[in-house]
């Protein structure tokens, strides 16, 4: 289906029994993200909220929930998008084959975006928008889907231009009401390229922010596309629809499909405190000092509909967008990294905390036994490629040691690697170096550090799947339980949490030794909070591990040392606590929840 509008798209998609409407008027304060938080999780429909309290616009989320549903709208040019990635990916093959790739050619002609000369927008206010408050401790009403425009300081113009999906708080704080509204993002994401470009010239960086339009711009604004492919032409060519645009008598691009534009500047160097922020790896992102937009106008159309998401634990609805990228980009990563087969960022650890690959490991043995070597040159580009290199955890293992392994398999991926560690070899770090921005793991702002776990070769230990009933813990231990095989998980019995001391790992060591035989099938142990909740599923596991920790500074080992300045053990150790610098988690309010019952009592969702 070839969508004009965002209106369109929910009329198809009730035509189909995939739309819920909410009647009754709900409020924008926690109760919104409340029920789209309930029908996410339950794999519902789309949810159409048709009155929202304090602003006269409808609202919608859950679009995009499903991969299925995702599917469903994007059904007549999916196709044709997939094999275009493919051929910007690898351009010979449209040398080899032209007469059966000039569809592909000729569909992204016509995807290029379109100028207008008029547009059907009236004027509002951003106080007329509804405010949507996702999360108890956020710090005001944010954007959720935003599709954020803005142009090259040095080549003007839509097609040298970045959409991207930045996150905007539009109330709260110190920010001047209907004028002034907050935008996160990283210098090095492609908003923040233009912006340097701007502050060197001294010049504010005009911003347009579209909220709504047909569902392929919402995707343009988050896809990793090959260098020279346009976010515009994208959009167009997944939406089968050219992407129309204008500028306003103040220079302003407008979205002329959107149902929203929100225009203003950002002036060099001028920031406020932004957040926090329920956000995607299940905590609050904190306030910081992000930039500042000076609000010019806010075009709304006649009937327009607001559409937003809710961000917290995974999986949520941009599990889906992340399905979908994976879908329509193939093997476009692995034909960048020569030598890499597979890279997954695992969902359920907040999708940058952990990274799982499988890379050939060719180089021509000098060894008697086989040893990472071309998979360590892999990881290291790994972590040098866009948003990857945001990892902290990075696991990486041979496909000739196991042909059907996929990453996707995350338990078993986990069994493989831990079958074959070699743990006086195989862990690498890179200190003092930088995270994701919403992980307060680190030990300052967008600053930790990163682990590479290479893996190969011939199996070296079977993995202990239960314990037996005589093994002891020391007295500051408690609780132990199996996460998965090869993996324990301990509690820390003291009340209040301090770091593990040299008394704890001797402990630890006393009881290695105690437990060799074992600890020989265990090398991976987890010191954490509650133990029976990060063995109750291997989601948990990973996203307590893999989200509350630092590498540098929470990797122990069992009879840890140095062999030429590389760090070893026997077993590895991980603190999986929560720290006293780290972020809230976060928590639904039972008031709410109450509220949301009796609005979906039907159960028709």
């Amino acid at each position: 289906m070839k969508y004009k509008s965002l209106q369109e798209c929910i009329d198809d998609l009730d035509k189909s029994g995939q739309l819920i409407r909410i009647t009754e008027e709900v409020d924008p304060y926690l109760e919104a993200a409340a029920i789209h938080l309930r029908i996410h999780e339950a794999k519902g429909k789309a949810i159409l909220f048709e009155k929202i309290k304090g602003s006269k616009y409808r609202a919608v989320s859950n679009l995009f929930g499903t991969t299925t549903r995702s599917e469903f709208i994007f059904r007549e040019t999916l196709p044709a998008v997939k094999k275009m990635i493919a051929l910007k990916s690898d351009p010979m093959q449209a040398l080899k084959n032209p007469i059966r790739n000039i569809g592909v050619a000729l569909a992204a002609w016509k995807a290029l975006p379109k100028k207008v000369s008029s547009h059907s927008f009236e004027k509002i206010k951003i106080s007329d928008l509804p405010q949507i408050h996702c999360w108890e401790k956020d710090g005001g009403a944010f954007v959720t889907l935003p599709i954020v425009y803005t142009e090259d300081a040095d080549k003007p113009g839509a097609m040298h231009s970045n959409l991207g999906m930045y996150r905007i708080q539009l109330s709260g704080n110190d920010y001047v009401q209907d004028k002034e509204i907050g935008l996160h993002y990283q210098l090095h994401r492609g908003i923040g390229v233009h912006q340097t470009k701007w502050n060197k010239k001294g010049m504010p960086m005009k911003v347009s922010v579209f909220i709504g339009g047909p569902p392929s711009h919402s995707f343009a604004a988050v896809m990793p596309l090959p260098e020279g492919l346009s976010e515009l032409t994208f959009a167009g060519a997944l939406g089968g629809r050219r992407f129309r645009y204008m500028y306003d008598e103040e220079g302003y691009c407008l979205s002329t499909d959107a149902d929203f534009v929100i225009t203003g500047e950002v002036y060099p160097n001028e920031n406020k405190a932004e957040g926090p922020f329920g956000d995607h790896l299940g905590y609050y992102s904190l306030k910081h000092d992000f930039p500042l937009m000076r609000v010019k106008n806010v075009y709304a159309k006649k009937n327009a509909i607001w559409s937003f998401t809710v961000v917290g634990r995974p999986p949520q609805e941009d599990t889906a967008f992340g399905n979908m990228i994976h879908e329509m980009t193939g093997t476009a990563i692995s034909k960048e990294i020569p030598g890499l087969h597979e890279v997954h960022a695992v969902d359920a650890a907040g999708v940058h905390p952990l990274l799982l690959a499988i890379g050939s490991e060719r180089y021509t043995p000098y060894y008697k036994e086989k040893r990472p070597q071309e998979i360590l040159t892999i990881a290291n580009h790994i972590l040098g490629t866009g948003q990857l290199s945001l990892a902290k955890f990075l696991f990486i293992c041979d496909k000739n040691d196991n042909e059907t392994l996929s990453t996707h398999d995350e338990e078993k991926y986990f069994h493989h690697i831990l079958e074959r560690i070699d743990l006086s070899r195989d862990i690498h770090f890179q200190t003092k170096t930088s995270i994701d921005t919403l992980d307060y793991s680190g030990d300052g702002l967008n600053t930790g550090s990163k682990v590479i776990i290479a893996a190969c070769g011939d199996k070296k230990r079977d993995l202990l799947d239960k314990l037996p009933t005589d093994f002891s813990m020391p007295s500051a231990f408690k609780n132990r339980r199996m996460a998965t095989n090869g993996i324990l998980a301990l509690e820390m019995s003291n009340a209040q949490w301090s770091m593990l001391n040299s008394n704890d790992i001797a402990d630890l060591n006393k009881m290695w030794s105690l437990h060799k035989a074992y600890f020989e099938k265990i090398p991976l142990l987890i010191i954490c909070d509650d133990a029976d909740f990060v063995t109750a599923n291997f989601s948990n596991f990973l996203w307590v591990t893999f989200t509350r920790s630092n590498p540098s500074h929470d990797i122990y080992g069992i009879n840890e040392r140095f062999e030429n300045k590389h760090w070893c053990c026997d077993t590895l150790i991980i603190d999986a606590r929560i720290k006293p610098h780290h972020a809230p988690v976060l928590e639904k309010n039972a008031a709410v929840e109450k509220r949301v019952d009796e609005i979906l009592s039907n159960g028709k969702f």
